[in-house]
């Protein structure tokens, strides 16, 4: 497993925030349909290997502190691995996710019943959604892609079961399907003494022009990440603030997030992106 770096908080001035992360071990993983540009069920899978590799992210959050939740994968549904994708959690509210492409559909039910057996309130979705996948809480706000997964009328629909500021920003590349295969969040929600921090890293060329204008606006202090790093999925990756899980392939990120004072930890799920997801995709958080 990746080792984290445990020198003491204040060098950087990052802080680590405890996080609750809901994952699905990949057991059925393959690929055997294609629904994004990177699933190519010609080409062989390897389940055993996306077991040890997600292991070795399930152990990275453990070393680091953080809680994590199992979901029972089930047999037929390869992509429930992607956990961000089965709904978004605030306050102990679970708004469920209704996934656009049928071979996915089982897997909201699937998720909205593990919400409720675990003391969440569910609210069942109207429009389709795909979750943290699409959804990401920045501070006070909750950036949402459209484009290719979920709809517009679902942002509509998070603001009214939220009552949060919703932004709304579409993607355009269709390698970069998901919001955060094309977002990273990095700073906590609150910073000491309360004070919002907010900040994120993007990658510019995976939004239509007038997003680019919200992020520049919004994210002046924004990390720019280069094609060659958002083509490795280098920023689907996970946050808590100090401590930033990253694909190792991610040079020019790694070195970005240095410069930063973050402290980057590699972790590498190349098995699963052949899924077309990442650490990310397979961390869902959960927020009490």
């Amino acid at each position: 497993m990746a080792t984290p770096n445990t020198a003491p908080a204040i060098e950087t001035g990052r802080i680590a925030q405890h996080r609750t992360y809901l994952m699905c071990r990949p057991e059925h993983f393959t690929v055997s349909y294609r629904i994004n540009p990177w699933m190519e069920p010609a080409n062989p899978t390897d389940t055993a290997l996306a077991v040890r590799q997600w292991q070795s992210l399930y152990d990275t959050y453990i070393a680091l502190g953080h809680d994590v939740h199992l979901i029972d994968p089930i047999e037929g549904l390869p992509d429930m691995v992607y956990t961000a994708n089965g709904g978004f959690v605030i306050d102990g509210v679970a708004y469920g996710a209704k996934f656009r492409f049928q071979e996915r559909v089982p897997e909201g039910p699937a998720f909205m019943e593990w919400f409720g057996e675990n003391g969440f309130q569910v609210v069942d979705p109207v429009e389709v959604n795909e979750g943290e996948g699409d959804f990401l809480l920045v501070g006070s706000k909750v950036l949402a892609g459209t484009g290719f997964r979920s709809t517009g009328d679902s942002h509509r629909e998070l603001r009214d079961v939220f009552g949060k500021e919703v932004v709304s920003l579409t993607l355009v590349d269709p390698r970069f399907y998901h919001l955060d295969t094309a977002i990273a969040v990095l700073d906590p929600v609150e910073g000491p003494g309360g004070v919002e921090r907010a900040n994120i890293a993007y990658l510019p060329h995976a939004f239509d022009e007038a997003s680019r204008a919200v992020l520049e606006d919004l994210y002046p202090d924004a990390i720019l990440v280069s094609d060659a790093d958002g083509a490795v999925f280098g920023l689907n990756s996970a946050s808590d603030g100090r401590n930033v899980i990253i694909s190792p392939r991610a040079k020019g990120f790694e070195a970005q997030l240095r410069e930063r004072g973050y402290t980057p930890v590699l972790v590498d799920l190349s098995e699963l992106l052949l899924g077309g997801g990442g650490i990310k995709c397979c961390t869902l958080e959960l927020r009490r």
